[in-house]
């Protein structure tokens, strides 16, 4: 039996988890990122509260380690070590965009397409990567400036997914038939599922080296 606090603080939207053995108990969210920082630590206490749980029960604590906002990064990351240190618990660590083209995958059950996750990263800059229905990395993340030529190859040869708060740019510059844009949930829910997973196999971070995958040096959101 394995109970985990999930965050995911790398986006506009923050949302955490508890979940026992990948299955939900609770689930919050905030969607306003600047108070990511403010909101995250009241809203674990309640959660936990609401459980009628303690924070001695947790087994691990999972947190999605970018690409994203530079602040939430930190913010989730802290939190997730600052536990783990004091509960001595392991902590497991996911890819942000590896968890986004999870979440479009349970929803869309579509075996012979490709789904790109795409995150703002300000101008006509994004962080994304590729992946098969099988979560095989056919492009690895990375932040690229979308152009009109961008994605040329992999569309010429298949359906893809675009997907994420970056795609609403890349939309504006392609025509491509192939290229297909669609709004998938992802929240701290489907991180629950891969943490299991990682529990399961004992894939633990080293709380001591880890450190948020910025990708760049700086990004983060600003007010509008």
């Amino acid at each position: 039996m394995a109970l985990i606090l999930n965050i995911d603080t790398a986006t506009e939207i923050a949302s955490i988890c508890l979940a026992q053995n990948g299955e939900p108990l609770v689930v919050m969210h905030n969607h306003m990122l600047q108070d990511h920082a403010s909101w995250l630590h009241e809203a674990i206490k309640k959660m936990i509260i609401q459980a009628n749980l303690g924070f001695k029960d947790l087994n691990a604590v999972a947190v999605t380690a970018g690409p994203g906002s530079y602040t939430g990064l930190r913010v989730g990351m802290a939190t997730a070590k600052g536990f783990c240190y004091a509960l001595d618990i392991p902590l497991i660590t996911e890819n942000t965009l590896y968890v986004m083209a999870f979440a479009a995958i349970q929803q869309i059950k579509q075996s012979n397409l490709l789904f790109c996750p795409m995150i703002d990263a300000r101008r006509m800059e994004v962080f994304t990567a590729l992946y098969s229905v099988e979560l095989e990395e056919i492009i690895p993340p990375s932040a690229i400036v979308l152009q009109e030529r961008s994605f040329a190859a992999d569309l010429s040869a298949s359906g893809i997914f675009f997907f994420g708060s970056g795609s609403t740019k890349w939309q504006t510059l392609t025509s491509n038939a192939n290229a297909i844009f669609a709004s998938f949930s992802t929240d701290s829910r489907y991180l629950s599922l891969l943490s299991h997973q990682k529990f399961e196999q004992k894939k633990f971070t080293d709380i001591i080296y880890c450190e948020p995958v910025y990708i760049k040096e700086f990004h983060s959101y600003t007010k509008k």
